[in-house]
């Protein structure tokens, strides 16, 4: 419940600060970002999962050779009384797993083959019913609309820095000053609510998998072994774009970076998860 309220919490923020920017810089800039973040993640919705398991080069898992994640996965989405997602593979040393589609009857679980080698079968299960709740949270949904939201934040503040650049505006509602602001502090504070929402969800998907399980001792000790198999086999030329979707960041955010993680922190991850009664 708590981090339920928190994502309302930060969407309603992120709403505000798109209202202010309304009255600080007019209509017209607003509508047209407005209109091109809707495009664009209209695409991202409805696309999004083949874009990304063509990203990570995700082939469908066989059931002849991959009779146990099957097994795992048809036995969790019958927990969360939700379709069998499709189940797919990533040829990968980095121990990770995600879910993406747009909704339960449109999903896909995948899991890089560093995870299966990695993680027991219980520790296997508490990632599959982690990622198995953010179908049923239908966190895709709300993951695109925060991006619609930031995304018009960021396109106006791009408009709002080059209005600055150009000499700005001599008006009640701030003038150059205004626009510095706009321009460069909004998106900041955007992006920022934004990774807070990724983070809320990632929380809230770990309690749904323990509370689905019964059990939060798989799932615990997986992002244990996760965090440390991140570290010795980080990806490298893949694409950040995808890492919010991933149980456990797949690159490494050391000392003041860290605060651009889409995750919290994988000990704050674990006290949640320990502190949870069945």
């Amino acid at each position: 419940m708590y981090n339920q309220f928190k994502t309302i919490f930060f969407l309603g923020l992120l709403t505000g600060i798109l209202l202010v920017i309304g009255y600080m810089f007019g209509p017209y800039g607003l509508v047209i970002g407005l209109v091109f973040a809707l495009v664009m993640n209209f695409v991202s919705y409805f696309y999004s999962d083949k874009i990304v398991l063509w990203m990570y080069k995700a082939k469908l898992a066989e059931k002849s050779k991959y009779p146990e994640l099957h097994e795992l996965v048809s036995e969790i989405a019958k927990l969360a009384s939700i379709p069998k997602p499709k189940v797919y593979v990533v040829n990968s040393a980095n121990p990770n797993a995600f879910a993406t589609g747009r909704n339960p009857k449109h999903a896909a679980v995948a899991v890089t083959t560093g995870i299966m080698e990695l993680l027991n079968k219980e520790e296997l299960k508490g990632v599959i019913a982690h990622e198995i709740s953010h179908v049923k949270n239908r966190d895709i949904l709300i993951a695109t609309v925060a991006a619609t939201i930031a995304g018009v934040i960021s396109f106006v503040g791009v408009m709002a820095r080059w209005g600055a650049i150009l000499g700005g505006r001599d008006d009640d509602r701030g003038g150059l000053l205004g626009l510095l602001v706009l321009g460069i502090v909004t998106p900041i504070m955007a992006f920022l609510i934004q990774m807070a929402i990724s983070r809320s969800r990632e929380y809230m998907a770990d309690a749904s998998a323990a509370k689905l399980l019964k059990n939060s001792k798989g799932l615990s000790s997986a992002l244990k072994r996760l965090e440390s198999g991140v570290k010795e086999n980080p990806f490298t030329n893949e694409s950040t774009a995808g890492a919010s979707l991933f149980i456990v960041n797949p690159f490494t955010w050391k000392g003041f970076m860290s605060i651009m993680s889409t995750h919290p922190a994988t000990e704050d991850r674990i006290k949640k998860l320990e502190s949870i009664k069945f």
